[in-house]
């Protein structure tokens, strides 16, 4: 049984990670880990943990085998540094990090330690995913040349009513933006799933977006990558989808294109299917994210000493840096008055 600590509970933690682990064969979540009494409160009273703490050293030493950074983006860093001072092994939600060389350093720390580094990079782990890898490694499409992931939605609407019923900014939007937008929060997943799926690392990229909303970060964004083995990925992102309006809809669908096919996952229309010259064939639906997959990989690894599937701190670095840049050369353009 590997004992497993969770350092913040906010929402991704609260309905992702914490009932995975409490559910996980082989795995024990031993202890979590917030600097916010209310939100850290919240969370042992609902989930029963036994084992909740204000303190940093006092979190670590409580018998732990490895640790899941579950923090807000900018906090990721440290506590991965604190980890590894501690000789924890780590899984860390995305994105890894604010830049390259906060990921670039949370490499370097861990393997100082010598301790593993992954990235929670769940998408990965979806039997829709997986099943799309398998189509392109049968070669089902023949050569892939071209994909587009978009995923445009609102992140829960610009809006929010509180407590009192009073119409209120939604601040875990705002945080999003705050933090650099729809690509460098969501974005990383389809950066990742491209160069997952293509097995190719990414040459160059161009990007264009839109400000919909009043932030520094672009709240509608287009990146277009070349891979070095020729394929094109565009992935379009939005935070700003229906962001006002009352009933809101979204899209969240892959095209892969082959030289003698299609792959098609439409997450709302529920589809998973293969289109070919001998005809179409379809699999069963699963949705986008399986942090129980991941969860059981990194169980494994925690066994094995290492892993070849779950996504690696390079992983991580490669998409974070990607949208980094991206996002940061269209803020950059726009306040020098371009569109």
């Amino acid at each position: 049984m590997k004992r497993v600590g969770l350092m913040g509970c906010g929402t991704v933690a609260d309905y992702g990670h914490i009932p995975v682990l409490l559910n996980t064969p082989g795995l024990k979540l031993q202890a979590v880990f917030d600097p916010d009494p209310k939100r850290l409160k919240y969370v042992q009273e609902k989930f029963g943990l036994d084992h909740a703490f204000q303190d940093e050293a006092a979190f670590f030493a409580s018998g732990l085998d490895a640790v899941t950074v579950t923090s807000p983006a900018p906090c990721h860093l440290a506590n991965i540094q604190a980890a590894s001072r501690a000789g924890k092994h780590v899984l860390c939600e995305k994105p890894l990090g604010m830049t390259e060389d906060e990921c670039r350093e949370m490499i370097d720390c861990t393997t100082r330690a010598g301790v593993m580094l992954f990235t929670g990079f769940d998408y990965r782990f979806s039997p829709a995913a997986l099943q799309i890898r398998q189509w392109l490694r049968d070669g089902a499409i023949g050569e892939l040349r071209s994909l587009r992931l978009i995923y445009i939605w609102n992140c829960h609407g610009k809006c929010q009513r509180n407590e009192q019923g009073v119409l209120v900014e939604n601040a875990r939007r705002r945080g999003r933006m705050d933090e650099g937008g729809p690509m460098v929060d969501c974005g990383v997943h389809q950066i990742d799933l491209a160069r997952f799926w293509t097995g190719s690392e990414v040459q160059s990229w161009t990007t264009a977006g839109a400000w919909v909303d009043e932030y520094a970060a672009p709240d509608h964004m287009y990146l277009h990558m070349r891979h070095a083995n020729g394929a094109h990925s565009m992935v379009e992102i939005s935070y700003s989808y229906c962001h006002t309006c009352r009933q809101p809809v979204n899209i969240f669908t892959y095209d892969l294109i082959g030289t003698k096919g299609l792959i098609r996952y439409d997450r709302n229309a529920k589809i998973l299917d293969m289109r070919n010259q001998d005809g179409v064939f379809t699999k069963p639906f699963a949705p986008e994210k399986n942090f129980a997959a991941m969860y059981e990989h990194f169980r494994d690894a925690l066994e094995q000493g290492g892993s070849d599937v779950l996504p690696t701190g390079l992983d991580g670095l490669m998409a974070a840096k990607i949208s980094r840049e991206a996002t940061d050369a269209l803020m950059a353009q726009h306040r020098c008055g371009g569109n």
